[in-house]
């Protein structure tokens, strides 16, 4: 059997957030407050939460989706600054193989009244599945983030 052929992708993602740089990276680094955003298929069984946020820390989420086929996230932190950049590796599996391999940058950038958050990711797509979903699922993702910061800033003050 022959493995569908590696895509490369490299994506760039931005989004103004209404806070500064120090309340919107609180957004990755906190665990309530990221799990706000990153809780995407609330019908997913989780079966494995693990979140070490700092340098030289990790990330591991296993789920079971209502099929019964499970999925999982990797994620290894190599640079943290707080309210300036993380840096993280990452992959994700389903079924037990690994469908990606990623390198992302997340910077804030202070821009007016609040932040630019630039996230930027290299990515090994090994499933054929292509980067236009890739991103797709990602641009869904932060723009759940930016809703979330835009209603949580109340509460972090």
């Amino acid at each position: 059997m022959t493995a569908p052929a590696i895509e490369h992708a490299t994506f760039v993602i931005e989004r103004e957030l209404p806070a500064s740089p120090r309340d919107a990276y609180r957004f990755w680094s906190e665990p309530r407050l990221k799990q706000r955003w990153t809780s995407c298929h609330p019908d997913w069984t989780v079966l494995e939460d693990r979140f070490d946020f700092r340098a030289d820390g990790s990330e591991s989420k296993r789920w079971r989706t209502p099929e019964g086929a499970e999925q999982t996230y990797r994620a290894a932190y190599l640079d943290v600054v707080p309210g300036e950049r993380i840096i993280y590796a990452y992959e994700m599996g389903f079924r037990g193989q690994r469908i990606s391999a990623s390198l992302v940058t997340v910077e804030f950038v202070p821009s007016g009244a609040g932040t630019l958050m630039r996230f930027t990711e290299q990515a090994a797509l090994l499933d054929g599945s292509g980067a236009q979903g890739r991103r797709i699922g990602t641009e869904a993702g932060l723009d759940r983030l930016a809703e979330m910061v835009q209603a949580g800033m109340a509460e972090l003050h």
